[in-house]
């Protein structure tokens, strides 16, 4: 998940490279200074960026790995939906459902500008280093998703990624109306399915709703597949993973993932991940996601109850509040952030643990999988369908706690995480350099 594995061992040329992207602002850029780490030349908020999206991702993805299938898109069809449970699911489906993909997807974006930039400056060959860098990554979603979590999204970045590569040298005029005209191609395909449902036939539409609002049957056959052993899961996760990978990439997660690229291409440009705009810029986008894009979300989530979740029209239709409006949720996000990048500074103890989490973000999205499907899965304690959503999110802090712990006392002793390492290696064909110099290693203040 990680957007970006720096090349260029010039910590000179990435704040230059933001400088000459960017505003005129005058404010200090946040770049980690030149070391003898080939990975420490880095943008700092970026990084920040990436692991608050981490972190925040896994408050969406652990009702898949605790629930059936169908309580991720129907919160009615599985567990308790009251009291604390229902602040528990509104809060996540407002504030992180989509939100904290859509930063994922813009960061990949702008680690693709970033990476070609700093090869084709140093005279290497840019394109030739990302598709094998792509082509790496996909074997990491494969086993991600067919053995371990049908939910991947790694395959889904690297295959996009590949074709989003060629337009990073447009101008950000072009690119945010492009990546915008992308992204409106899937919800083009899902409104178009729902102004066709009056044509459906009636065993179709009752199949459908079969899906949101399984049977106690379906339920329990689903329960017993999660709370068997690692072979017995296969059944489901593998049929699963192979639809998300084909059809809902077919006619969702390819256009929006892509769109979403491009759109982070032009905001790297302008600088916004680089915390390089004026403080009213990123203010106006926190307020921009709060006063528009959370009541938008309301809204849908609002009509979804008024059709009871099951039906077509909730899937189809009310979701394209969040589609849409997931988007300026996410750049409120981002503006928060980077005013906290822009008020610590680059020695901040408050945003290093972040932006250590940011820094290993591929071995991090690898590990929150182990460890919940451990807890849930039969493999492990089987948990499956028995924690509601209030006991969710308390397991959700326990891992944030352990990977904020975890990532700044790895990257005292090493250069990368084990999952970035493998990558690395793989894509170069060679052993990368995993531990730090002796001299390096030695314990020092996080930030």
């Amino acid at each position: 998940m990680r957007a970006m594995i720096d090349e260029t061992n010039d910590a000179q040329f990435l704040a230059t490279f933001a400088r000459e992207n960017t505003s005129t602002d005058p404010t200090p850029r946040i770049a980690v200074p030149a070391s003898s780490d080939p990975h420490a030349d880095r943008i700092r908020s970026i990084d920040v960026l990436r692991g608050f999206a981490l972190l925040g991702i896994l408050v969406v993805n652990i009702q898949s790995f605790a629930m059936v299938e169908a309580a991720y898109f129907n919160p009615t069809a599985y567990g308790d939906l009251s009291g604390v449970n229902r602040w528990v699911w509104a809060l996540t489906h407002t504030l992180a459902d989509q939100k904290m993909m859509t930063i994922f997807g813009m960061l990949f974006g702008a680690g693709i500008v970033l990476m070609a930039a700093g090869r084709e400056r140093t005279g290497r060959s840019a394109a030739a280093a990302h598709y094998r860098r792509m082509a790496a990554l996909i074997p990491f979603g494969l086993v991600h998703a067919y053995c371990l979590w049908h939910g991947d999204i790694l395959v889904t970045y690297a295959l996009c990624g590949m074709v989003a590569y060629p337009f990073r040298r447009l101008r950000p005029a072009l690119l945010l109306p492009i990546g915008v005209f992308v992204l409106s191609i899937a919800s083009g395909l899902f409104l178009l399915a729902g102004w066709s449902i009056r044509f459906w036939p009636p065993e179709t539409i009752s199949e459908f709703s079969a899906e949101m609002a399984p049977s106690s049957e379906m339920i329990a056959a689903e329960l017993a597949t999660y709370r068997g052993n690692w072979l017995r899961q296969m059944h489901h996760r593998l049929p699963t993973a192979l639809m998300f990978q084909t059809f809902i990439f077919g006619i969702w997660a390819f256009w929006r993932a892509l769109g979403l690229m491009l759109i982070g291409m032009a905001l790297f440009k302008l600088g916004v991940f680089s915390a390089e705009r004026p403080t009213r810029f990123y203010a106006a986008l926190f307020g921009v996601g709060l006063l528009i894009g959370v009541p938008l979300i309301c809204y849908g989530a609002y009509r979804s109850f008024e059709y009871g979740w099951e039906s077509p029209y909730t899937f189809f239709i009310s979701s394209q509040f969040n589609y849409w409006a997931s988007l300026l949720v996410a750049l409120g996000w981002v503006g928060a952030v980077m005013l906290v990048c822009r008020a610590n500074g680059r020695a901040s103890v408050a945003v290093g643990p972040l932006a250590a989490v940011g820094r290993l973000a591929l071995s991090n999205y690898l590990l929150q999988t182990i460890l919940c499907t451990t807890l849930f899965y039969g493999h492990g304690f089987g948990l499956f369908g028995r924690v509601e959503r209030i006991g969710q999110l308390a397991i959700v802090v326990a891992i944030w706690a352990l990977q904020l712990a975890w990532s700044p006392l790895w990257l005292r002793r090493f250069t990368m995480g084990p999952a970035e390492w493998l990558w690395r290696s793989l894509t170069y064909g060679k052993m990368s350099p995993l531990r730090r110099p002796a001299a390096a290693a030695r314990p020092a203040p996080v930030g």
